[in-house]
């Protein structure tokens, strides 16, 4: 069965979808279509900008969701898939790929997604690390000895086997990695980002973005989508949006996703978007299924 992945906020590159806006009508359509959208030409940054000014939070969400979207809109009949999942701001992407979003309101959703996550980052000081060569069981036995400590620090993604990444206060999440590495870690090594994604941190986001998903339709997919927040598949709107809602505050559960998605049929499956992280995800988990990105 052919299952497509969209990717998440660090996939990013200057020159993204430049091909695909100068040789694909339907690209350049939506591309544009984007621009009015948003109330700037965010195609000048994908296209010509700077790595700094890609990096701008109002720009790399909405920027990656749309080389993801568009991507595999563009594959035309070669875009069938049996089942969807994207990590974290890549579950939008696969939303409107797999037809529960339009395209418009995706993408508005990602551009609030993105401006109330700024807000939050400036609120509270938070970070992230990644976390290589613990069981999960003792990561979140760690983040809970932490957490007790009146700080918090949550795993963030289960991104494969041995591969976490922890979200939480500055000082807690420092706190964290030193004992990840007296626990035996081989890394836990500190992300350059400016805030605590998918912990309680991302509260203010995720009452502002719960507003505007609330007053967004949410159609029946064209086929199951596995949300981050419990790895399991939907395709009841109500059950999509509440998932959505949740999903700011809560761990990306990846690993999960893509051994339920194998559990269910899936042996094939396609990176829609930026990059080969998820590509790199699927091979550590379970090296016997087929992962490739997008030919077009």
């Amino acid at each position: 069965m052919k299952a497509f992945v969209f990717p998440g906020q660090g996939a990013q590159f200057v020159g993204m979808g430049k091909d695909l806006y100068e040789n694909n009508p339907l690209a350049k359509e939506l591309f544009d279509k984007a621009n009015d959208v948003l109330g700037f030409k965010i195609t000048d940054i994908m296209f010509e900008g700077t790595a700094e000014e890609l990096k701008q939070t109002k720009v790399t969400q909405p920027a990656v969701f749309l080389h993801s979207v568009i991507s595999a809109l563009c594959m035309g009949d070669d875009f069938k898939p049996e089942m969807v999942a994207g990590h974290s701001l890549g579950e939008f992407s696969a939303l409107v790929a797999a037809g529960a979003l339009s395209f418009e309101d995706g993408l508005r959703l990602v551009h609030a997604r993105a401006m109330a996550m700024q807000e939050a980052c400036e609120m509270a000081q938070g970070t992230m690390a990644a976390i290589i060569g613990l069981p999960d069981e003792k990561v979140e036995e760690i983040c809970a000895e932490v957490s007790a400590e009146g700080n918090v620090v949550i795993p963030a993604n289960y991104n494969n086997p041995g591969q976490l990444v922890i979200s939480g206060n500055v000082e807690a999440v420092n706190a964290a990695c030193e004992k990840m590495k007296e626990a035996g870690a081989k890394r836990a090594l500190l992300l350059p980002v400016s805030g605590a994604f998918h912990s309680p941190l991302m509260q203010p986001a995720k009452d502002k973005l719960q507003a505007a998903i609330e007053k967004t339709e949410v159609k029946t997919p064209i086929c199951p989508v596995y949300q981050n927040v419990d790895a399991q598949p939907h395709t009841d709107p109500a059950e999509i949006k509440q998932n959505l809602i949740a999903q700011l505050t809560s761990s990306v559960r990846w690993t999960k996703s893509v051994q339920n998605m194998i559990a269910d049929g899936a042996d094939d499956f396609t990176e829609c978007g930026p990059g080969k992280a998820l590509q790199g995800m699927i091979a550590k988990i379970n090296r016997e299924v087929s992962a490739h990105g997008i030919t077009l």
